[in-house]
């Protein structure tokens, strides 16, 4: 008798088995993302040479109500949060794109060192040598040159996106959300609690950073979508 040949692995196709992760890109992703970005550069070319009347009188407002003593109960926290959102915060964003290519999620590694690192150089650098705003007086961290845009909230903002897209399934992600708004609100506080930025730098950098990740979103859609069907299939190694 014959012997009966192995069957060959389904192909893979759009009509695998929904997979919950990585998570597909916003129905407007590239209209909402392009907006906000030119929201962000929008705001910082009207910064050039000095703020207006109105938005100075924004931030003035908001340092001065914030402006307590160095030694308060809040200074811990912001400093905390001012190394989580600079270069150290770094770590986690390297190491989750680690973890990643451990369970064969190659894909979603990229994704992640793209939306969380290198759109951070390629967006708030820029941005930073194009408006060249003055920090405000006497801050308490060490700082920079250019206090527009918040690189600090960028990066917080962009993180919490990447891990709302690459870790959690739908329902936790709900919980994700609040979490991720409650750390960036906190991460804003904190520059401005420490004199580093104004409140606008804050706004710009959360703008900047939600826009990029959207685009870069949208960019990896194909790629993610392979993976979500590969995972779903159980061959992220085949």
């Amino acid at each position: 008798m014959p012997r009966p040949r192995s069957a060959a692995p389904p192909p893979l196709s759009a009509h695998a088995p929904r997979h919950h992760l990585p998570a597909p890109p916003p129905r407007h992703a590239l209209p909402v993302g392009v907006l906000l970005l030119l929201l962000s550069l929008l705001i910082g070319v009207c910064l050039i040479g000095g703020a207006p009347r109105f938005l100075r009188g924004v931030d003035e407002g908001w340092a001065a109500a914030v402006d307590g003593s160095r030694g308060g109960a809040l200074t811990g926290p912001a400093t905390v949060l001012d190394r989580l959102g600079g270069p150290f915060g770094l770590v986690i964003p390297l190491g989750l794109a680690g973890c990643l290519c451990v369970y064969g999620r190659w894909r979603s590694a990229l994704f992640a060192l793209t939306a969380a690192v290198a759109a951070n150089v390629v967006v708030v650098l820029p941005l930073k040598a194009l408006v060249d705003r003055p920090r405000p007086p006497h801050p308490w961290v060490l700082v920079n040159e250019g206090s527009y845009p918040s690189g600090q909230v960028f990066s917080a903002v962009t993180l919490v996106m990447v891990v709302a897209a690459l870790v959690f399934p739908p329902r936790a992600r709900r919980w994700w959300w609040l979490f991720a708004a409650v750390y960036v609100l906190a991460m804003m506080a904190g520059r401005t609690w420490l004199h580093a930025q104004w409140l606008s730098d804050t706004a710009a950098g959360a703008l900047a950073g939600s826009g990029s990740c959207l685009l870069v979103w949208r960019g990896f859609a194909p790629l993610l979508r392979t993976e979500a069907e590969r995972a779903a299939a159980g061959r992220l190694w085949g």
